[in-house]
């Protein structure tokens, strides 16, 4: 079998901001919703398995349909706020969609399901259309969808009881009712909570069944329920026993009357906040019977995990475990999951991050931080390689910067290790203006420049494997601060140098010159890492300082770039008239601004340097490019100056929508541009053969056939390797989120569209579920050189990096 030309080698992702949106399979894998998509993710091999893309609004919930073996689920269901849920099927060791179930006229908020007779799949689904549906799918229809008023969880007693969360605004209650596929009866109301139920899931415990429920009262609630014998209903007339309050219904099925008994087991009072997830830890088979682990694990607003169980000798209900972030000024967790052996826990959280915790093997009753995948929750709207591509920078509408490396364990798997810049304005772009240091725009008038400080270099030189000394060296260690920290109220990262860690002595502490003394801003502490840090560090402990500030547009910043020299910034504002619509260059070296140049009316959408420095090209909104050339240094200017060399007008402009994406060739002498037309254009040549860097050709012209897309041409890559018989190699990503390979040969003939020849293109696995913001290659090819390495941002919030197989092109 053929090897694939391309290969997912990571995905950068984070959970959707719902309560339900996070399930732990019994097969080990945690399935979660993200953006549109649901991500399968491997918390043993630290990876994303596998994305499924179908829902077409934000996925709100996520759940595994468990078997009674307790052996690894095969079907997955998910709901969304495209008011649909999908049922997913495992097909040859891939989830592909089952069904979909159309019917609710609002997102879909909570669903849960089980296994029926024959196979069939019974789907419980809750809307914010105020109704629960319940679902009877199986692969012959697309789900029979009954409609009952109410909304949130599933799950079947012996004799057919089926529990519904039940959201009201004064009276918060559990409501049993009972099922016959046709109409939902109501058997009980169970009050107690006072405030809104956020979650209740259920466990057996061999005759009998607990019921947890927690509440943003603060509270969890466990009830018992059990059925009751015909002497067990004449002792509720006996007041000499001594009991918990029971509430009976009764249950008539086919003449047959069952009476069953609900009585609260207890009450746990342990959170300071809100209350929104409650896990059992999943049953498990020993000795060919069926154990239920008494353990219930708790998330909470206040951003703790609690573990639950009873005492071995009194029964009375204790914390056992207590987890979670203290201090920072993040919100709290929306969710929980317990792994299948009870060894691990996850949370999720407000801004969409997993916390992992696992148990010491040796340490009873200790649990440490787990490494865990991490990513953007918004749009990631541009990101960039280093100059040696060991690491990858991303910015994003969630307001960061983050970096992603290699983690060379025994397994090598990319991690965030560090988040530069936690910003307070939506993130644009970026460029690297050198090994370490990196410019910022965002929805904001100002530039901002980041150095990397001491400890982070440190500890990238301990995760990636690379010399430490090597990388001091550099990187000006002498005059390096240790870290950054962001004073309360402020945007900017302000540096934290050795002599601001020193610890004050008691004498010291007792005199406070300002009050700015008094109330220290500082949170950052140097931290000797060796794995990946967990969330709470990199919010806290990883920030750059921030170095410098650059004025001088008027509007929000929208694209950067930087020439291969580290030289020069060129950076582009929002513009609706030209006067803003100009290109403004800065000097490395000083932050001096250089220059101005005037040429397009509209914004400019992106800029590129020849790989050879020597040219800069910016394509516009107003559909047109312009490409500006370097003069020759003079003893009155030795700065870099560039001067306008050639340009498309609107009679002469080919695309006939906005330009979005350019790029160069490796050896400088093509550029290319795509836009929203669906059309991908090579223009060139910018350099004659053998005439050396200083002489231009007399024209610049469309020297390649119209390449038609299919869709919006949203973004666009030259690989930096040439293919085997010196064609070019070029990534096309779409706004329906697919990637496009294709060889472009500009010896053969345009005429006929002779000159492409497409490669391969991602599959729907692989593909991002919405617009593909920027591609990047790998500055570096790897395995052997048989490999190059793509690197794309989407707007549906994640990252992916492609291994391409150079061989099978």
């Amino acid at each position: 079998m053929a090897p694939p030309v391309i290969e997912t080698c990571h995905v950068a992702c984070c959970a959707n901001r719902t309560p339900n949106v996070v399930s732990w399979g019994r097969g080990g894998i945690i399935a979660f919703g993200t953006c549109t998509s649901v991500a399968l993710y491997d918390p043993q091999e630290r990876g994303v398995v596998a994305v499924l893309n179908g829902h077409t609004g934000r996925v709100n919930t996520v759940q595994w349909v468990h078997r009674e073996d307790c052996a690894p689920e095969s079907h997955l269901v998910s709901g969304g706020s495209d008011n649909q849920l999908i049922v997913w099927e495992a097909q040859n060791g891939k989830f592909v969609q089952l069904v979909e179930c159309k019917g609710h006229t609002g997102p879909v908020c909570a669903v849960d399901a089980i296994y029926v007779e024959d196979s069939k799949i019974l789907v419980a689904s809750s809307a914010s259309d105020s109704t629960v549906r319940l679902w009877l799918c199986n692969k012959a229809n697309e789900g029979n969808g009954q409609k009952q008023t109410g909304a949130y969880i599933l799950h079947l007693l012996p004799p057919g009881v089926v529990v519904v969360q039940h959201f009201v605004a004064i009276i918060i209650n559990i409501l049993p009712f009972l099922i016959d596929l046709q109409q939902l009866h109501k058997a009980m109301s169970l009050q107690g909570h006072e405030d809104w139920i956020r979650g209740v899931t259920w466990a057996s415990l061999g005759g009998e069944l607990l019921l947890a429920s927690c509440s943003q009262d603060c509270l969890i609630r466990v009830w018992r329920l059990c059925a009751k014998s015909g002497t067990d209903a004449h002792t509720e007339d006996d007041h000499t026993i001594i009991k918990m309050k029971e509430d009976v219904f009764e249950v008539k099925e086919r003449d047959v009357s069952s009476v069953f008994a609900v009585s609260l087991e207890t009450v746990l009072a342990g959170h300071e906040n809100w209350v929104y997830g409650v896990h059992w830890q999943p049953p498990f088979y020993k000795g060919g019977e069926l154990q239920q682990p008494l353990s219930l694990l708790s998330a909470s607003m206040d951003k703790t995990m609690i573990i639950w169980a009873p005492e071995e000798g009194s029964g009375v209900w204790v914390e056992q475990v207590r987890v979670g972030e203290v201090g920072g000024n993040t919100l709290g967790f929306y969710g929980c999951q317990m792994s299948p052996d009870g060894s691990m826990i996850v949370a999720h959280a407000f801004h969409g991050a997993l916390h992992l915790w696992c148990r010491e093997q040796d340490k009873e009753g200790q649990w440490r931080p787990g490494v865990v995948i991490s990513g953007h929750f918004n749009a990631v709207q541009d990101l960039s390689w280093d100059p040696e591509g060991e690491f990858i920078l991303s910015v994003g509408s969630d307001q960061t910067t983050r970096l992603f490396t290699p983690w060379r364990n025994q397994d090598v798997t990319w991690h965030e290790i560090s988040r530069p810049q936690i910003h307070g304005y939506d993130m644009q772009c970026l460029a690297m203006v050198g090994r370490f240091q990196f410019v910022s725009g965002a929805d904001e008038k100002v530039l901002r420049v980041f150095q990397a400080p001491r400890n982070f270099v440190e500890n990238f030189a301990n995760i990636s494997g690379t010399s430490r000394e090597k990388l001091l060296t550099s990187s000006d260690s002498a005059n390096l601060p240790e870290g950054a920290s962001t004073p309360a109220l402020g945007l900017s990262n302000k540096a934290v140098f050795q002599g601001d860690l020193a610890p004050k002595t008691n004498k010291e502490e007792g005199q406070f010159n300002s009050v700015s003394d008094q109330y220290q801003e500082s949170y950052f502490h140097p931290l000797i890492m060796t794995e990946p840090p967990p969330e709470d560090h990199l919010l806290q402990n990883t920030l750059w300082p921030e170095v410098q500030k650059l004025y001088g547009h008027g509007f929000e910043m929208f694209c950067l770039a930087s020439d291969s020299a580290r030289t020069v910034v060129a950076s582009a504002c929002k513009a609706s008239k030209a006067e803003h619509a100009a290109v403004l260059l800065w000097s490395t070296a000083t932050w001096r601004q250089l220059q101005t140049l005037p040429c397009h009316t509209l914004t400019i959408t992106q800029m590129a340097f020849s790989p050879d420095a020597q040219l800069l090209l910016a394509v516009s909104r107003d559909r047109t490019w312009s490409l500006w050339r370097r003069n020759l240094p003079t003893p009155e200017s030795p700065e870099p100056r560039f001067s306008l060399y050639a340009h498309t007008r609107k009679d002469t402009a080919i695309h006939s929508r906005i330009i979005w994406s350019c790029d160069w060739s490796p050896d400088s002498k093509y550029f290319v541009t795509s836009s929203r037309d669906k059309k991908v254009m090579v223009w060139g040549p910018c350099r004659l053969e053998d005439s050396g860097d200083s002489v231009l050709p007399p024209e610049i012209k469309s020297c390649s056939s119209i390449l038609d897309v299919g869709d919006s041409a949203t973004a666009v890559a030259f690989c930096p390797v040439l293919c085997s018989d010196s064609s070019y190699l070029l990534a096309v990503g779409l706004e329906c989120g697919r990637i496009l390979l294709y060889r472009w040969s500009p010896d053969q003939e345009s005429a006929g569209g002779h000159d492409w020849s497409s490669c391969g293109q991602t599959d729907i696995l692989q593909s991002h579920a919405l617009t593909v913001k920027r591609l990047r290659w790998r500055p570096r090819p790897g395995r052997e050189n048989s490999w190059v390495q793509l690197a794309s941002a989407s707007a549906d919030h994640s990252v992916k990096i492609f291994n391409i197989n150079k061989g099978t092109l």
